[in-house]
């Protein structure tokens, strides 16, 4: 399982760590954080260093009920930090966190290598044929609704089945498209309640479409930090206790705001199945 991430082919087969950038005000945990030119080359740094393979940034925040901002906004937010990292970095694996085919379009022609699409093309009726043009990655995930009404959304018949239909209606277009490297999210927190997000993270196994990569997202979110009563400050070792579940139970990325903890799982896995 490789993927190729401008002209660089990354072999998911040994787990990878995919860092959180945030460049919003109001994301869950670090909102308001990296807002100036020196935090986020520091931070950017740091992840580089502690072993992630790919830095995620967002500039739209996806938490339940978000305010949304327009696309010029997310525009300004966040193409001149691409350029910036990538001026500063020449080797960085940039990942763009967004549902919008220009913001998308515009972050690649920056230097940024894959797009994470919260809605798999479903909010942007150009995003599948804005990525096939571009031949860049394409994580798509698995949610309802928008980030404001994905909470009223949790009613399924069968939660397994039905995120498996919609993965493989989802490829299929992709494919068609002619997107070559997929990757699949199924949106941990979104359109989910906290028995739904474990019930998935348990039967993990059995998302392994077309022997597609798994990417697991669930740094510091709710599902931790309720099921402890903590808040997210406090849900590092939660998150660093369910990342080890995630890579036993096939993940081949790990998307997380603490890049040395992940690293150290991926590295205790790997030992164990050796």
């Amino acid at each position: 399982m490789t993927i190729n991430c401008n002209g660089k082919l990354i072999d998911l087969n040994t787990p990878k760590v995919m860092g959180i950038l945030n460049v919003t005000p109001d994301s869950f945990y670090d909102g308001g954080h990296y807002r100036d030119e020196t935090t986020i080359l520091n931070k950017a740094e740091t992840m580089l260093k502690e072993g992630a393979t790919f830095i995620d940034i967002g500039a739209y925040s996806s938490k339940p009920n978000a305010e949304s901002v327009s696309e010029t906004e997310e525009l300004q937010r966040i193409v001149p930090i691409v350029k910036l990292l990538v001026e500063r970095f020449p080797n960085i694996i940039l990942s763009i966190d967004t549902f919008r085919s220009e913001v998308a379009k515009q972050c690649i022609e920056s230097g940024a290598a894959i797009i994470n699409d919260i809605s798999a093309g479903k909010l942007d009726d150009k995003m599948i044929k804005t990525v096939a043009s571009l031949n860049v990655p394409y994580i798509m995930m698995h949610m309802r609704g928008t980030p404001q009404t994905m909470q009223q959304k949790t009613d399924y018949e069968n939660i397994l089945k039905d995120i498996l239909f919609y993965f493989s209606e989802r490829i299929a277009i992709a494919r068609q498209s002619g997107i070559k490297d997929i990757i699949i999210d199924l949106g941990f927190g979104f359109a989910k309640t906290l028995e739904q997000n474990f019930e998935l993270l348990n039967k993990l196994e059995g998302f392994k479409i077309a022997d597609l990569p798994l990417l697991v997202g669930i740094s510091r979110k709710s599902m931790i930090y309720k099921t402890l009563q903590n808040n997210p400050n406090e849900a590092l070792n939660g998150t660093t206790a369910l990342n080890m579940v995630a890579l036993q139970k096939g993940a081949s990325i790990l998307r997380v705001h603490d890049v040395k903890e992940a690293m150290e799982c991926v590295k205790l896995n790997n030992t164990l199945l050796s």
